[in-house]
């Protein structure tokens, strides 16, 4: 299965009715393995921000977690595994495997719990596949 094909069956995909906005799985180097039409294009220095806080949670609590320039406030997460963002009526997962990056970016009417799902669930598989 190539990688597109779990952006666009797995993390696209209708939950009850809802889907996400943006999708994308990314190594841990930033290259972009596979995405949605619509992901935003990451800056260096924003992949940075997100390793910094995989390996040392909270980092990114004061300033903000940009994607695109898009600001996320940070909520809660997982250390070394899940950053979970908040901007306006939407939001971002974003789980750690290990060697990728998957993020789910969604609006309302989904809602935080169901993009957590998605994003999680896949990057859980990708973990047990040794990836």
């Amino acid at each position: 299965m190539s990688w597109q094909t779990y952006v666009d069956d797995h993390l696209m995909c209708d939950v009850q009715g809802n889907r996400l906005t943006a999708a994308a799985i990314l190594g841990q180097d930033g290259s972009v393995w596979a995405q949605s039409s619509n992901f935003p294009q990451l800056k260096p220095e924003e992949i940075q921000g997100i390793k910094d806080d995989f390996t040392s949670p909270g980092i990114l609590a004061p300033t903000g977690l940009f994607l695109g320039g898009n600001k996320y406030m940070v909520i809660q997460g997982e250390p070394n595994a899940v950053i979970r963002g908040k901007k306006g009526a939407g939001g971002v997962t974003i789980k750690k495997t290990t060697q990728a990056f998957v993020f789910g970016i969604y609006e309302e009417p989904m809602a935080p719990g169901q993009c957590n799902t998605v994003v999680e669930s896949l990057g859980d598989y990708l973990i047990e596949s040794g990836l």
